[in-house]
């Protein structure tokens, strides 16, 4: 019996190739166009399978099978802890930077990263930088260090031990 050989990795294997973000892209125009005419019934269906199949060679291989189900709670508890950070990082520099005085102490974190994963270290560094007061500068991934510039932060070690408690150990959950 002979073995399949792999398929070529430019060519996407059909028009379906990324079947849930065919169905996010089609859904999402929808809600955006607030209509379910036929016009962007069709709009939506070729935006649907025409983009993953146009950014196939960027998007590597799909995943077959829906999320688990603690993965989706994961993913929830994770969303409602940034939009939590965020309001609550909106009004700290907020409060930073409007009372008169305020001395802000910046500094510079290290983060050793546990991460191993490219599209969750990403996906750390984009949370840490949609959260006010906090940037990630650098993924050095040879080192696997993520750099951190924090607005007021007199305890590195703590700021380290928060991102990791709150942000890095859902996402290495959600990426086993």
């Amino acid at each position: 019996m002979s073995r399949p050989t792999d398929p070529d990795p430019r060519q996407p294997p059909g028009w379906l190739a990324h079947p849930w973000l065919s169905l996010l892209l089609a859904l999402v125009w929808l809600l955006l166009q607030q209509s379910v005419a036929l016009p962007q019934l069709i709009t939506a269906a070729v935006l649907g399978l025409g983009l993953p199949r146009l950014l196939y060679g960027w998007l590597g291989p799909a995943r077959r099978a829906p999320p688990r189900a603690g993965r989706l709670g994961v993913a929830a508890r994770l969303a409602i802890v940034v939009l939590w950070d965020i309001l609550r990082g909106n009004l700290a520099v907020a409060r930073l930077v409007l009372s008169p005085g305020a001395q802000p102490r910046p500094a510079w974190v290290r983060l050793p990263l546990a991460l191993r994963h490219p599209g969750a270290v990403h996906l750390l560094a984009s949370v840490v930088t949609m959260t006010p007061g906090t940037v990630s500068c650098v993924i050095d991934e040879d080192r696997w260090l993520l750099l951190i510039h924090v607005l007021d932060g007199d305890d590195p070690a703590a700021v380290v031990a928060e991102v990791r408690q709150r942000y890095e150990q859902p996402i290495r959950e959600l990426f086993e």
